[in-house]
């Protein structure tokens, strides 16, 4: 393992593991006899919470990080189109920050975000990690090119150019030096610092822009959990009608089984009193008969035959 790999192997620790990391690390190296490496690997500092976002984002989100660097290379060489491109970067880094603070379970306050996006502007500007490698930095960074500029009659010094912009009077654009009219090194620092506050601003464009986006999501969640817990309700309240119809129905049931079983009773019971009903008029006919007969036999004169009536004649 090169000094290098040492280096970036321990900027991608956790941040709370980086004591005991750059301890491995360091054995590491001097095990494989690179004692000048192992020296200066101990004596590297564990970086910020907000320093180390920075870090991963180096080695997490590549992508939006280069397009930072050459959307800000563009802007310096004038290629003014190139805002968006910044600030969509820059917006991209900031969501992913967010994402890697909370997975690690740091704090996303707006500190520790503002101090993050100061660095991304700073290296944006600066155009590269010097004198750290990259993804390693220790400590946050100030943007540059403020050391010794007087605005307005102001001392600005290595302050963030917001904060700067928001104690100045409003016509700090008309009042600041005339970059055309300054010295050489002076004009070179007027126009970096012109590039600090024009990236300033597209990174205060880009917060604002991010914080009505995250406002504008809060308040779809909240609909939607309101939306949400309204069809909870409504669901409960079918179920629980459904269930009082149930018991409603499961009674009525009852009740209906009740009455087939004893109407199917009095059904049997009043077949059988049609048969006894029936076998009675049956015995009352053939009693009739038998009477009718009787009676038949004494309308006739004393000492015939009945049988042979038809004879005689």
């Amino acid at each position: 393992m090169s000094y290098e790999d040492a280096v970036a192997a321990l900027y991608q620790s956790a941040q709370d593991a980086f004591v005991a990391e750059r301890k491995r690390l360091a054995a590491e190296l001097k095990a494989g006899a690179d004692r000048a490496g192992a020296t200066r690997l101990v004596k590297l500092a564990r970086p910020s919470v907000s320093a180390w976002a920075v870090n991963q984002l180096w080695w997490q989100a590549r992508g939006p990080f280069e397009q930072l660097f050459a959307a800000a290379e563009r802007l310096r060489n004038g290629d003014l189109g190139a805002a968006d491109a910044r600030r969509d970067a820059t917006a991209a880094l900031r969501a992913r920050a967010i994402r890697l603070l909370g997975e690690a379970g740091h704090g996303t306050t707006e500190a520790t975000l503002r101090r993050v996006m100061a660095t991304l502007a700073a290296l944006a500007t600066a155009g590269s990690f010097d004198p750290d490698l990259p993804g390693a930095l220790a400590a946050d960074r100030d943007a540059p090119g403020f050391e010794g500029l007087s605005i307005d009659g102001g001392r600005v010094g290595g302050a963030w150019p917001a904060v700067a912009r928001e104690s100045a009077p409003e016509s700090l654009p008309e009042a600041a030096p005339n970059p055309e009219k300054a010295p050489e090194p002076a004009r070179a620092e007027l126009e970096r610092a012109a590039e600090v506050e024009r990236a300033a601003e597209l990174e205060r464009a880009a917060e604002l822009a991010e914080a009505a986006r995250q406002r504008s999501a809060q308040e779809r969640m909240q609909a939607e959990r309101r939306r949400f817990e309204a069809e909870r309700r409504r669901a409960e309240e079918e179920r629980a009608r459904r269930a009082e119809e149930r018991q409603r129905l499961d009674a009525d049931l009852r009740s209906a089984k009740s009455n087939a079983e004893a109407c199917a009773r009095e059904l049997e019971r009043l077949r059988a009193e049609l048969l006894r009903a029936e076998a009675m008029g049956q015995r009352a006919r053939a009693k009739v008969v038998e009477i009718e007969a009787r009676l038949a036999a004494l309308d006739l004169p004393l000492g015939s035959n009945p049988g042979s009536a038809s004879s005689d004649d």
